[in-house]
């Protein structure tokens, strides 16, 4: 398997990455990692006239502090996520993900940015960045935007970035005190895409009721879907075992899987129950603890 013949273009700066994507719009891609976007050429699905390399880009990688928040460059490896002490104490969630993502060979060149950019919606990620209320900020030669996860997912493998624009730094909130969550997935084999994958996020008031409940899924549409009318659920409980069972029949109930040729969408409707009981109770545990 070969890819359809493009140009190969080394960007040395951020000015210069984005003035060739401006130059080239959609007959461009950026190619950091590549071990999503490289598979996809080999078997023509994408076929770009051009490959804008940016692995030079410093200055896009790396993960900091600032307005309370956490900071993550776009370039920044899931090799290094999995091993930074701030994320680990800052947003477990996202390090709890991470090694469900395929092997150790991939984390080792996939980037934190090429994996919200290519969207997928089987992939653990973006469910874990709305589940966190992630905000996700554009470059392009006419300036910069943030775009909030919310509305920055759009279709399968289809994102709110305009043609002229690069992913360049996503921005996490700090977890609140009280605040406990859980990543879950089932796959047919461990690195495989997941038939379906939660991220739970629960903040416990001072009283021990649900201050703030978040549930989000990979897997279970053409984009991680979050289950509102569940988490809503949660909300001023005490969260015992009827109330965790009572959310996860809601989003086994509201959410509409699209089925594939691993797991039927009755299948898949069922793992999202089984998924949501645990999620819930890990994420509850967790708080209180």
């Amino acid at each position: 398997m070969k890819p359809a013949p493009f140009r190969y273009l080394r960007a040395r700066s951020c000015a210069e990455a984005l003035d060739l994507k401006a130059e080239h719009g959609d007959e461009a891609k950026f190619l950091a990692g590549g071990q999503s976007l490289i598979p996809t050429m080999n078997f023509r699905l994408a076929q770009p006239a051009i490959l804008i390399d940016i692995n030079a880009l410093s200055d896009l990688d790396g993960l900091r502090m600032r307005d309370g928040g956490l900071r993550i460059g776009a370039l920044t490896r899931y090799r290094r996520l999995e091993r930074d002490a701030l994320l680990a104490q800052h947003q477990p969630l996202v390090r709890e993900a991470l090694p469900q993502i395929a092997h150790p060979q991939i984390r080792n060149r996939g980037t934190l940015g090429g994996n919200l950019a290519h969207a997928d919606p089987a992939s653990e990620l973006p469910a874990v960045v709305l589940a966190l209320g992630g905000r996700l900020r554009a470059q392009s030669v006419r300036g910069e935007r943030w775009i909030d996860a919310t509305d920055y997912f759009v279709g399968a493998l289809t994102t709110a970035l305009e043609p002229d624009e690069m992913l360049t730094e996503i921005a996490l909130p700090v977890s609140p005190p009280r605040t406990g969550a859980c990543f879950l997935e089932v796959a047919r084999r461990r690195g495989d895409f997941a038939l379906m994958g939660v991220a739970a996020v629960v903040t416990l008031a001072a009283d021990g009721t649900c201050a703030d409940a978040r549930l989000t899924f990979c897997g279970a549409g053409d984009t991680p879907v979050a289950a509102r009318g569940a988490a809503a659920a949660l909300l001023g409980c005490i969260i015992v075992a009827d109330d965790v069972r009572a959310a996860a029949a809601l989003a086994e109930r509201d959410l509409d899987p699209p089925g594939n040729m691993h797991a039927g969408k009755a299948f898949q409707r069922h793992l999202v129950g089984v998924l949501t009981r645990r999620a819930i109770a890990t994420a509850v545990m967790r708080a209180r603890q």
